[in-house]
C-alpha cells in the first residue's frame, strides 16, 4: 500500500495489521508515530524515503502504546536511525522486558477475540532506545502537536493532536473499522469504533478516554486500524460512540479492570470460564490438518506426475 497523505504533513502507511505515520513536511523535519508489527523495518524506511527522500531520518519515534502490533518495528528502527523512541512512562515496563501485558481476553466476544486465542505475544525490550514523555502537552520532535494521556486500552496508552486544524492520531482508544467483524475488518468498512476488544484492560477508562477525544472535536481521525475518516459524519460518530460507548456484556476485564503501574502489571482479575476454547482450538487443529493434508494430497499428484512415463512420439 502506497503511503497517503492524510492531512497536512501527515501520512499513512499501512503495515500488515495496523497503520504508521508520518508526521512533517516533505523538506522535513518529520517524526514517526508507532511503528506496526515485527519485520516491517525496511517497508517503512522505504516508505520513509519516498517522502521525504533518501537517507530520511526521523527526529524521534513515538509510540500510542507499546502493544506489538503498534511498536513490533520500533527497536530496528531507532537502532537504524539512531534515535530514540517516547511513550508514556507507564507504557515503558512493558517495552523494557520488566513485564507483560494483561494477557488478551478471548472470552469477550467477536471476530479478533476468536483470534486472540491463537496469538502469543513475547516480551521486548527497547534496551536504552526508549524513553518517556515529559508531563505537559509537548511532544518531541511535533511542536505544533500536543499529547493526551487517553488509557483504557493499555494503562499508558496515548493520543496526538493537532489543535491547529483539529487532527487527531488516536492510537487503538477507537478504531475506524469494525475489528468485531470479520467482513467488515476484511473490506476496512469505515466506522468510529471502541478499542480493541481483547486487549483492553479498563473499559471504564476506555469510555472516559473516548469522551476525552470527543471533546476535542477533531476533524480528521486517524486510528492504529481503519482508514482516516474526516468530515461531518466522522465527528458525529465519534460524538455518538462517546454518549453510548459499547462496554461488552461479559469479559475478564468488564467488572474489573486489571490493576497495573509504573513497575508492571500488580494484579490481575481471576481469568474466566471460556466455553469455546476447546472448540476454538480443535477448529484449529482441523483447518491446520486440512492444510497439511491438501499440501499431501498436492505433492503426491505431483509425484504421479513425474513418474508417468512420456507418451511416444
Amino acid at each position: 500500500m502506497p503511503v497517503k497523505e492524510i492531512a497536512r504533513d501527515v501520512f499513512r502507511l499501512k503495515v500488515s495489521i495496523a497503520n504508521v505515520y508520518f508526521i512533517g513536511p516533505p523538506t522535513g523535519p518529520w517524526t514517526l508515530v508507532d511503528t506496526g508489527t515485527p519485520k516491517h523495518a525496511e517497508q517503512i524506511r522505504q516508505a520513509a524515503e519516498s517522502v521525504y527522500g533518501a537517507a530520511a531520518c526521523p527526529e524521534a519515534i513515538l509510540l500510542t502504546h507499546g502493544h506489538m502490533d503498534h511498536s513490533g518495528s520500533a527497536l530496528d528502527l531507532a537502532d537504524f536511525w539512531d534515535v530514540p523512541v517516547f511513550a508514556h512512562a507507564l507504557e515503558i515496563p512493558y517495552l523494557t522486558g520488566r513485564s507483560k501485558y494483561p494477557p488478551p481476553d478471548a472470552t469477550v466476544g467477536g471476530f479478533l477475540a476468536t483470534m486472540a486465542r491463537f496469538v502469543r505475544v513475547p516480551l521486548q525490550n527497547l534496551g536504552g532506545r526508549v524513553r518517556a514523555l515529559e508531563p505537559g502537552r509537548e511532544t518531541p520532535g511535533l511542536t505544533d502537536w500536543e499529547w493526551h494521556h487517553t488509557p483504557g486500552h493499555s494503562p499508558g496508552h496515548v493520543a496526538f493532536y493537532r489543535r491547529e486544524d483539529g487532527t487527531l492520531l488516536a492510537g487503538d482508544a477507537l478504531c475506524t473499522m469494525n475489528l468485531d467483524s470479520l467482513l467488515a475488518a476484511l473490506f476496512e468498512v469505515q466506522k468510529v469504533c471502541g478499542p480493541p476488544k481483547p486487549s483492553t484492560c479498563d473499559w471504564q477508562r476506555a469510555r472516559e478516554s473516548v469522551e476525552l477525544l470527543a471533546e476535542l472535536r477533531p476533524l480528521t481521525i486517524a486510528a492504529g486500524h481503519g482508514i482516516p475518516m474526516s468530515g461531518g459524519d466522522a465527528v458525529m460518530q465519534l460524538a455518538e460512540l462517546a454518549v453510548d460507548f459499547p462496554i461488552p456484556a461479559h469479559g475478564r476485564y468488564v467488572r474489573e479492570p486489571a490493576r497495573m503501574d509504573e513497575s508492571g502489571v500488580v494484579s490481575l482479575p481471576p481469568a474466566p470460564i471460556d466455553p469455546v476454547a476447546g472448540v476454538a482450538v480443535a477448529v484449529g487443529l482441523a483447518a491446520a490438518a486440512g492444510t497439511m493434508f491438501a499440501v499431501a494430497a498436492h505433492r503426491r499428484r505431483r509425484a504421479a506426475r513425474a513418474d508417468t512415463p512420456a507418451p511416444a512420439s
